[in-house]
């Protein structure tokens, strides 16, 4: 087997004042293709949310009972707070920004921050990566997030794969005893690798090193002592000591070193199957000046083993407990020296697996087809990520189209440009301040930093005064337009105290007469509700109405652990949804390896597959041995993208359903096993041929025949000499026929009449009528002799 691993909101406005407008402009930019659209359906819903909120009088921001400008900004980003000294009478401080302009509040009182993005660092794309000092794959490479509580801003970024980029190998081969027939095969592998490779980079630099397994008991041979030094004694036969990983070559462009290194190797016998590569994957990984590993380049390393690999915890069995801590650890001589004290380490990202046969004949070409498919990727992954925030992607891949929920693209060419739009939203008010984390495209050296600064306090604070004579004569601090009372004061001026006592003042610890005094869940003091500690959460409000632990829960975590709790309601996280919080908005869980959602039989609900095509199955609905063939399939794609027609193009959906390229051909090139002839009739009755073809990199080709078979219209004169001829020849066929037939009846009479004739018999009888012929007459004249 062969591995080759790459190393390397709803937005709403502010009121629905004239001054809407600029905020509306200030959030389009973010918007391209659909996303626009579904930008300005965002707009208009706002408009209406607000209106509607402005004609009833409240909103959200005064029915929390806040009483601090903090605790109102951490209600909803479309809170805003007064801070003005006096405020006109029942006017609430925590309102709508609009709200407190029409109230009185001056422009300079109000405390409403606003969340932006601002791009630090922001070099071009490259187009090629050999020949130029600095190569950009990833922009932009440095932004900053200024985000208030709850709030949510969204940045794009686009990644490009540029044509001729340098490329590092290493190869890490297996030598156990099993493997000796495959070392044989790869010694000349350097030159042939750099001539394939040469095709696709011009920078090319290549490595080696070898690995069996943890030289100690129970993965090697003790007994006899003889076996300690050469593990393949006892079947008479003479190997080197067993060893974890050692590096043989550190990266270089002489291909003729690979060669030379590669024959000096020899093989060595481990006593399990499994063998302990993965320690080896770990030390090639992370040994970057041993290796030799360059920043400007894509880092590959093929991993080749005949067996099954040893993962984390199994180093058990030989009482090894301590974690691999994923450092470097080889010694002078180029040995892995913490072997036998670290645990195994788990795979990483950015892999393809192809298939060795059985004397690694293929490797070569094994080598240039993970390279293509790992290049034909691009992925996003996050680093570092705070708790408090997180992310939702839109991938913008081919022809344009936004993918919601994904962040990777595939299919791609070199020189393609892919982009991703990326909405980040913080949950609450993080302790600190400022964070930072890193997005970056695995197996790529570019990356993109995000700075965090988190806006949860106002600046009004920094303008506090204590002991201020606004607060009952210096019983409080005036702090943001409020009185912040000193202990064992309280009121709205720190005028009660708390042992003063006055029942009139309970009316003020219930929203409606009648109703329990703080929601029975604190204490009235001097007409004012301090509510009771909980060990569940935090109980807060006018009237201790709201606490954040009262939410529904979803498999005993609250709002499934995916939100938070805001006064009996969930908020949930960005790509989540529902009342529990409970389904996620992201599809990339339900991509299949075509690329297409559910492989195209079925739907995306709450991350997970729901079949709807008959008989089909699997976690992306990618079986289904009842469903149509390749060429069933792609035959609409070839309609769709060839002849501009078919259901496809009614439901416009071809550029979705569709990635397939479409190249024009004469004739259907003999493409080996990879390729699949089809043939169809169109509604004109044509035939059209095609060819479906996936390449190394994963990329589907349908080559079509460019001009469909189509059966020929009759000719005119043929046809009516034909039907003349078939009369007449049926006219003369009916005559003769009815001659034979008369003839034959005739003679059937004649027959029948002589037979009859000749079996008739006559009577003889005197007929009394019947006269003699001869007469005899007498003369009257005649006497006689004279």
């Amino acid at each position: 087997m062969i591995h080759l691993l790459d190393c390397s909101k709803l937005w709403l406005p502010q009121s629905c004042s004239p001054s809407l407008t600029a905020g509306l402009v200030q959030a389009a930019p973010h918007a391209r293709g659909s996303e626009e659209k579904m930008g300005k359906l965002c707009v208009a819903l706002g408009i209406l949310v607000l209106c509607a909120a402005g004609g009833w009088g409240g909103n959200i921001c005064t029915t929390r009972g806040v009483n601090s400008c903090k605790q109102c900004l951490a209600v909803s980003p479309l809170c805003a707070w007064c801070s003005a000294e006096v405020l006109a009478q029942s006017s609430p401080r925590c309102d709508l920004r609009a709200n407190l302009l029409k109230n009185g509040c001056g422009q300079d009182y109000i405390e409403f921050p606003t969340s932006t993005v601002t791009i630090l660092e922001d070099r071009p794309l490259s187009h090629k990566g050999s020949g130029s000092s600095t190569t950009t794959q990833m922009r932009p490479q440095k932004i900053q997030l200024n985000l208030r509580p709850d709030d949510s801003q969204i940045f794009r970024v686009q990644v490009r794969q540029v044509e001729d980029y340098p490329v590092d190998i290493y190869y890490l081969m297996d030598l156990s005893n099993s493997m000796k027939d495959d070392l044989r095969n790869i010694q000349n592998l350097g030159t042939k690798l750099a001539s394939e490779m040469r095709k696709l980079t011009s920078n090319l630099r290549i490595g080696f090193g070898a690995f069996v397994d943890k030289p100690i008991s129970p993965y090697m041979y003790i007994s006899p002592p003889q076996a300690i030094t050469n593990p393949c004694y006892e079947i008479g036969e003479t190997c080197l000591p067993m060893f974890g990983y050692k590096h043989v070559l550190s990266l270089t462009d002489e291909v003729t070193r690979f060669n030379e290194e590669v024959r000096k190797q020899s093989v060595s016998r481990n006593r399990d199957a499994p063998e302990g590569g993965f320690d080896a994957i770990i030390q090639a990984t992370v040994c970057d000046e041993k290796i030799g590993w360059r920043n400007d380049a894509s880092h590959l390393l093929v991993f080749t083993t005949d067996a099954k690999t040893h993962i984390a915890l199994d180093g058990r069995l030989a009482g090894i407990v301590q974690p691999n801590d994923a450092q470097c650890h080889i010694d002078q001589d180029n040995f892995y020296s913490a072997s036998t004290t670290l645990n195994y380490s788990e795979l990483i990202p950015g892999t393809t697996v192809g298939t060795l046969s059985r004397d690694s004949s293929n490797v070569l070409q094994l080598i240039v087809d993970s390279y293509g498919k790992i290049r034909s990727k691009v992925e996003l992954e996050v680093r570092d990520l705070p708790e408090e925030l997180s992310l939702a992607f839109n991938a913008t891949c081919l022809n344009d189209e936004v993918i919601p929920g994904l962040k990777s693209c595939m299919g791609l060419k070199i020189g393609d440009t892919v982009s991703f739009s990326i909405e980040a939203k913080v949950r609450g008010c993080p302790r600190e301040w400022q964070k930072s984390f890193t997005i970056k495209p695995v197996g790529f050296k570019d990356s993109l930093t995000v700075m965090v600064n988190f806006d949860c306090d106002c600046s009004c604070e920094s303008q506090a005064e204590a002991n201020s004579s606004s607060c009952s004569r210096g019983n409080g601090t005036l702090e943001c337009g409020v009185c912040r009372c000193n202990p064992g004061r309280l009121g709205l001026h720190c005028e009660c105290s708390e042992e003063e006592y006055n029942p009139s003042q309970q009316d003020n610890c219930s929203p409606r007469p009648g109703q329990p005094l703080c929601s029975q869940r604190g204490e009235c003091t001097c007409g004012q509700c301090v509510c009771h500690s909980s060990d569940f959460g935090k109980v807060t409000g006018k009237y201790c109405e709201c606490d954040d632990f009262s939410c529904v829960r979803f498999k005993g975590q609250m709002c499934s652990g995916h939100g938070q709790c805001n006064c009996g309601d969930c908020v949930c996280d960005s790509d989540w949804t529902g009342d529990y919080c409970n389904c996620t908005t992201r599809t990339d869980t339900c991509m299949s390896t075509n690329g297409l959602v559910c492989s195209g039989h079925g739907s995306c609900i709450c991350g997970k597959c729901d079949c709807t095509q008959p008989g089909s199955y699997g976690d992306t609905c990618e079986k289904c041995p009842t469903c149509p063939d390749a060429c069933t399939i792609k035959k609409e794609c070839v309609e769709c993208k060839k002849f501009e027609r078919g259901v496809l193009v009614e439901q416009q959906s071809c550029s979705r359903m569709c990635r397939d390229e479409i190249e024009t051909v004469q004739e259907l090139g003999d493409r080996g096993k990879d390729a699949v002839n089809c043939t169809y009739k169109d509604e004109d009755d044509c035939v059209v041929r095609f060819q479906y073809y996936e390449d190394s990199s994963g990329k589907s080709i349908l080559y079509v025949i460019e001009e469909p078979d189509c059966p020929k219209g009759p000719d005119i004169l043929v046809v009516l000499l034909s039907v003349t001829g078939a009369i007449l020849l049926i006219g003369l066929t009916a005559l003769l026929i009815w001659k034979l037939l008369i003839t034959i009846h005739d003679r059937r009479e004649f027959a029948r009449f002589e037979e009859e004739k000749a079996r008739a018999k006559w009577d003889t009888g005197h007929n009394p009528l019947y006269k003699e012929a001869t007469s005899t007459f007498t003369n009257i004249t005649y006497r006689g002799n004279m």
